[in-house]
């Protein structure tokens, strides 16, 4: 489980927008900039070349929330 105070410390690298952190795949997302930032041992990757690409459906279920 990711710490609330740090979450609300850290924005997408990208973009500068707020994360959603994304229990089940350990992930911190960004819906702005369309990308998951890895968590490693606990720690957050914010490397945008670490991140992943949301899909359409990503997209829309985080939009959603």
């Amino acid at each position: 489980m990711l710490d609330k105070k740090l979450l609300s410390m850290l924005v997408c690298p990208a973009t500068k927008a707020p994360l959603i952190y994304h229990e089940e795949s350990n992930e911190l997302v960004c819906v702005a900039s369309g990308l998951a930032y890895p968590i490693r041992d606990d720690i957050p990757v914010m490397l945008e070349a670490e991140a992943r690409q949301l899909t359409l459906d990503e997209k829309e279920q985080f939009r959603a929330k």
